[in-house]
């Protein structure tokens, strides 16, 4: 089993800057990705930024430009900087690890979630 931990969510002005973290841990032979995904009141979960251990990091438009992804691989730690927020970024955010345990088993693995609210 593994879990991933988040931490970092909270409550900032417009223009502001957040910074994301989460780590995975437990039966992890390798991690293939790690990314983010985000959804707000009443609308579907959507992409915000995923890192591939091999492969093109994406984006999701909206965030193009204001939000950065990064991974520590040594930590199994992925980070999400998102800066000039913006009302519309307001949702939970979800940290999403994609993990091939040591009994070969691949399977996809959620955080609990943490809020940020962009909000003056």
């Amino acid at each position: 089993q593994v879990q991933l931990v988040e931490s970092g969510g909270g409550l900032v002005q417009p223009g502001g800057s957040l910074r994301l973290s989460c780590t995975a841990s437990g039966s992890i032979r390798v991690i293939n990705a790690m990314g983010w995904y985000r959804q707000a009141p009443g609308k579907p979960r959507e992409l915000v930024a995923i890192m591939p251990t091999v492969g093109r990091t994406n984006y999701a438009d909206s965030v193009l430009g204001r939000f950065t992804i990064s991974r520590d691989n040594a930590k199994n730690t992925v980070y999400l900087q998102m800066t000039s927020l913006k009302p519309e970024d307001t949702a939970v955010y979800s940290c999403y690890a994609d993990v091939r345990a040591w009994n070969l088993a691949r399977n996809d693995y959620w955080g609990q979630g943490t809020q940020v609210t962009v909000s003056s």
